[in-house]
């Protein structure tokens, strides 16, 4: 597992399996944050002040790490996030933080216990599939990773602003790790910030890859005894998590400067 020596900013192998402390998870877990937020701008995923990435603070369990708002997604930096805990306080950093983040990602954190990470953005596909009020269907390999997992939130609100709201968006999420919130975009849960980032990335290309195909023609969807086989396949692997290795790599190579 790929680690950065604080004093060099060297990449170092950590043992396969060794245990972090909890200063080391803390500092895993936000240098993959910041990688996130300038991931999401490198594919075009941010769209000026919307969309807010959040992990879990691996010490307090009511407190997470999040980007202020204002800066652009490129630009972040783990000097400038900021940990916030579940009333909305800040904690460490400078913020403001979005509000609409909070009043979503809060509640995610406080009624899912293996949410590690959220991710949230105004993605265009996945914004435009958004509007048509349903779920993916079974039509590609990739679309099977979201086969059963993930859930439709019917009502359109306006901008979320209360952590009502945010309760609502729970239950349509419910166990699963991506909701579609209707007219407004899509949103994605893991159990690491890898997980959470590389399944947001996921279901935008599936939501880009079926508009694509139902402007194109008639779709054969995959036999439902197969889309669930290979869904099974995925969750085994965790194809998520290690698909986000590339994305890392490539960041961290062109960009290092996001781990000051």
């Amino acid at each position: 597992m790929n680690q950065i020596d604080p004093a060099s900013k060297h990449v170092w192998h950590q043992q396969e399996g060794a245990p972090r402390s909890i200063e080391e998870e803390r500092t895993y877990r936000k240098r993959r944050l910041a990688a996130s937020y300038r991931i999401f701008a490198q594919r075009g995923l941010d769209l000026g002040l919307a969309g807010h990435i959040t992990v879990r603070d691996p010490e307090y369990a009511d407190r997470f790490w999040v980007a202020p708002l204002g800066p652009w997604f490129g630009h972040i930096r783990v000097s400038d996030l900021v940990m916030v805990d579940h009333d909305g306080t800040i904690v460490y950093g400078k913020g403001p933080i979005n509000q609409a983040g909070f009043a979503i990602h809060s509640v995610l954190h406080a009624a899912r216990a293996d949410v590690v990470a959220a991710a949230h953005s105004h993605s265009i596909y996945g914004k435009a599939w958004s509007t048509l009020g349903r779920l993916l269907d079974p039509i590609t390999q990739d679309a099977c990773f979201f086969y059963e997992q993930h859930a439709l939130y019917e009502t359109f609100g306006g901008v979320v602003l209360d952590t009502s709201e945010g309760e609502r968006i729970a239950q349509a999420l419910g166990d699963k790790k991506a909701v579609i919130l209707q007219n407004h975009g899509i949103l994605t849960v893991g159990q690491s910030v890898e997980n959470a980032v590389m399944s947001y990335i996921m279901l935008e290309n599936c939501c880009e890859t079926q508009l694509l195909a139902e402007a194109a023609g008639n779709v054969k969807l995959i036999p439902q005894e197969v889309a669930q086989y290979t869904s099974n396949q995925m969750k085994r692997r965790d194809a998520a998590a290690a698909g986000f290795q590339p994305f890392w790599e490539r960041i961290l190579r062109e960009q290092p400067d996001f781990l000051e």
